[in-house]
């Protein structure tokens, strides 16, 4: 009988801590620059009311590709493993074929994807691009790439 009475208890302090858990707040910015909270009972709030910048000052269709990157001028990508590329090349996971896949992922050509620096090892890697002017990670366990941060 007591031990029937813990799972009870365990239960209902279970159900209690996912019931509590379950309600989220998100702060998200705008465009603007101002941030929001969204509640959720489905309602929202402005944090800042005045917004952080101007958007009418900054032309954000004007800025380079490589801004958010910061490169220097003279920039050159880190050369990789050969011995690792070359016994990855038949799954198809060479450098290439990731920036293939990252290309593809964010609509560019594979020319516009620029490697700032890798960690990899036979079984897995990890890889950090400037795409488009947007700064990405990518992950590879073995042949598999993936965008980190992704499961599917």
């Amino acid at each position: 009988m007591l031990f029937v009475m813990k799972i009870y208890m365990l239960l209902l302090v279970f159900l209690i801590s996912c019931a509590g858990l379950a309600q989220n707040n998100y702060l998200l910015k705008t465009e603007d620059g101002r941030r929001v909270l969204l509640k959720s009972d489905y309602t929202w709030e402005y944090v800042d009311m005045k917004p952080l910048i101007d958007s009418t000052e900054v032309d954000f269709t004007k800025q380079p590709k490589n801004s958010v990157c910061d490169l220097p001028q003279n920039f050159v990508e880190p050369k990789l493993d050969k011995k690792i590329q070359s016994q990855l090349k038949k799954g198809r996971a060479t450098i290439a074929h990731i920036k293939k896949k990252v290309a593809k992922d964010h609509n560019c050509d594979a020319a516009d994807v620029l490697l700032l620096s890798a960690s990899e090892k036979k079984t897995n890697g990890v890889y950090h691009f400037c795409v488009n002017g947007t700064k990405v990670t990518y992950k590879r366990n073995g042949h598999a790439i993936v965008k980190k941060g992704k499961l599917f």
